[in-house]
């Protein structure tokens, strides 16, 4: 398709990404609930409630001091103004990397509580339903494919591109198929790398808002994408993700830049605040020349751009995307790019699962305390603001997420706001595969004929955050696998050959092969382990 031209932006420079990598925010529990009675907007705190966090008069005292010294960002002020209409359904939202679906097999996805699956057709057309069987409510996305049609693993209905029902193997012969037998249909499109979808069945696809990032369309710039499931919502994903405070400290010295000394004051300069987001500038207080524009898009598309003159005089441009999808309550979807003009000499020698389980370590880096920041939130259930204790040096993008919240938050199934909050009207339901071994043996999901735990679909499992979602990790298991399995056998026929051999001479040299070939074996054990293991903080460790 022929993409949209690059949307208009009220900021100086028209590009739109980089500089980054993800990560984490500390929350601070310091602030007094509201009294008895009172009600934040959007949800009711009712007798009963009890205090959302208790704290001396002193503390009180010293953050008044501090917001009067200018330390913390006041709790009211610019950005909390309501908005016009926002529908989160009228939106395009990024469902997976189209290099990354499959031909094959059906893929099970989720925008919020609404559950699609995502196919290629016979002719390789993305398309994406309803994940539900309109006959008995079955997961389309448990059946298979059969001639290019969405095949139901229940019954066998067969459904096509459109959703349109095309066999019921039960039907008497000559009788119609009910023009009610279908799918609900979503539109898909295929831009930049990544498959979007547009939620709204009624509303016809809004192309303006389909997201084109203007530097990915540059000649000779190149990036690196990767797919990651994470165990908490999105909004605390996003918030993560802008928050440059925390890298030097969170993932000391996991990419070789960052390093706990180089934690230091940050500055920011909104330049655009919109009902759709809002955008500007922000540096380290050490590095002023090097300003960092970052913009973040309804409904969850985060980018964040560096653009220097390097000492050849040469214009070079380094882009971090974050397209984060909510996937539910507490669960959400990464698409992360990272890109740039120049080409690391890195990514010539070094393999790209490498830096794939380089960033599956980032965010396992972050995992704990993110998903403990999540249960904070829906436990105490008032705004941030009556929680968070942000920072003018380090949380200014954060307050301004949750402000935007605050402004578009009514278009939302649900949202913690700065100001105003809706919590999830009903506690998430959680899937749980059946009882018993045969649940173990046949389970399908996330991999084919999956057996035992490392295939479990547990969010907090690395194969099963990454490595499912990744065809170059998955390949490069397997291989290592297969290399593990030919060394051990080859070794142990070299140590075999050694106790047969006549010689001294051969003896040696047969069991020098084995130790080799063990060795070797022991290597490729050790690069799927690298690819598979969840990182662990060596603190934490028991």
């Amino acid at each position: 398709m022929t993409p949209p031209p690059p949307p208009t932006t009220a900021l100086p420079r028209p590009s739109l990404l980089l500089a980054v990598s993800s990560a984490a925010l500390k929350i601070s529990s310091a602030a007094t609930s509201p009294a008895r009675g009172e009600r934040w907007q959007g949800v009711g705190v009712g007798r009963g409630r009890r205090r959302a966090v208790g704290r001396c008069w002193a503390a009180a005292v010293e953050e008044a001091g501090a917001q009067e010294d200018g330390v913390l960002l006041p709790k009211e002020g610019e950005g909390s103004e309501a908005a016009g209409r926002y529908d989160w359904r009228e939106e395009w939202y990024p469902l997976y990397l189209s290099k990354e679906v499959p031909d094959d097999a059906a893929l099970p996805l989720t925008v919020f509580d609404r559950q699609l699956v995502l196919y290629r057709d016979a002719d390789g057309v993305l398309r994406c339903h309803e994940d539900r069987c309109p006959h008995r409510l079955a997961k389309l996305s448990e059946g298979q494919l059969v001639d290019g049609k969405l095949e139901c693993l229940y019954h066998g209905w067969q459904f096509d591109g459109q959703g349109k029902c095309v066999k019921i193997p039960q039907l008497p012969e000559g009788a119609k198929i009910p023009r009610n037998a279908c799918a609900r249909n979503y539109e898909v499109r295929d831009s930049q790398g990544v498959v979007w979808v547009w939620m709204s069945p009624a509303t016809p696809p809004d192309a303006k808002k389909l997201p084109w990032f203007e530097p990915y369309a540059r000649p000779g710039f190149t990036d690196l994408s990767t797919v990651h499931e994470l165990p908490y919502d999105h909004s605390i994903l996003l918030e993560n993700l802008m928050d440059p405070a925390h890298v030097p400290i969170s993932h000391d010295r996991t990419d070789w830049t960052a390093k706990r000394e180089d934690a230091q004051p940050l500055a920011f300069e909104v330049a655009e605040r919109t009902a759709r987001g809002f955008a500007g500038h922000w540096w380290r207080e050490r590095a002023p020349h090097l300003r960092n524009l970052l913009r973040f898009e309804a409904p969850c598309v985060l980018t964040n751009t560096l653009e220097f003159v390097d000492k050849d005089g040469k214009e070079q441009c380094f882009s971090a995307q974050f397209l984060c999808r909510p996937a539910g309550q507490g669960k959400s979807m990464l698409l992360v790019r990272f890109g740039s003009t120049a080409r690391s000499p890195l990514l010539r020698v070094l393999p790209k699962w490498y830096f794939h389980q380089n960033a599956c370590k980032v965010f396992e880096q972050d995992m704990g305390f993110l998903s403990s920041q999540n249960e904070v939130l829906l436990r105490e259930k008032v705004p941030t603001k009556e929680l968070y204790l942000n920072l003018r040096s380090s949380d200014t993008w954060v307050a301004e997420y949750r402000r935007w919240m605050d402004r578009a938050g009514h278009g939302m199934p649900y949202y913690f706001g700065h100001s105003t909050i809706s919590p999830p009207p009903v506690p998430a339901v959680v899937e749980q595969a059946p009882a018993g071994a045969a649940a173990g043996i046949s389970a399908s999901f996330p991999a084919k004929g999956g057996f035992g735990t490392q295939h479990a679909p547990n969010p907090t499992n690395r194969y099963f955050r990454h490595v499912v979602h990744c065809k170059g990790c998955r390949d490069s298991v397997n291989r290592y696998t297969a290399l593990k399995k030919a060394f051990v056998v080859l070794a142990a026929v070299a140590a075999a050959a050694a106790v047969l051999a006549a010689t001294r001479q051969w003896k040696a040299v047969l069991l020098g092969a084995a130790a080799v070939l063990a060795a070797a074996s022991y290597a490729c054990g050790s690069v799927v382990s690298l690819i598979t293991t969840n990182f662990i903080r060596t603190h934490r460790r028991l």
